[in-house]
């Protein structure tokens, strides 16, 4: 089985932005599942909306990647395909309904993250747009 994800990707002084969902202990990506019928960008704005009170600029989504790997938390052979975006928005990050916190990390701090994010991290690292 796999679950069909959206992701931003928010890079700020060679870190990215993470968010903790209340009563989660890893660390993921802002985004989520799309509803039936949402193309990705439109599932990228409501879920950035949702959880970090942020408009993004339609205009400004760009592909960045797909990553799969195994689902955190679910089963074996359930697995998760994060398909991330970058984009410019309006507003400050502020965590709301799911959403704990949020943070900016570095390489180092990975380990925090899914596994589906551990291969975003590497490729950017590789790319050295984080330290």
């Amino acid at each position: 089985m796999i679950i069909d994800k959206l992701a931003w990707i928010h890079l700020k002084d060679k870190k990215i932005l993470v968010t903790l969902s209340k009563g989660k202990d890893a660390w993921f990506m802002p985004g989520g599942k799309r509803f039936a019928g949402e193309s990705d960008e439109q599932t990228l704005i409501r879920e950035v909306r949702e959880e970090l009170n942020l408009d993004l600029v339609p205009s400004s989504i760009r592909y960045y990647g797909t990553f799969q790997a195994q689902a955190y938390g679910k089963p074996i052979d359930t697995f998760v395909r994060l398909t991330c975006y970058t984009a410019d928005f309006n507003g400050i990050p502020t965590p709301s309904n799911e959403v704990a916190q949020c943070d900016y990390f570095n390489y180092a701090q990975k380990s925090k993250t899914t596994p589906a994010s551990l291969l975003l991290f590497d490729d950017l690292k590789q790319k050295n747009l984080i330290d």
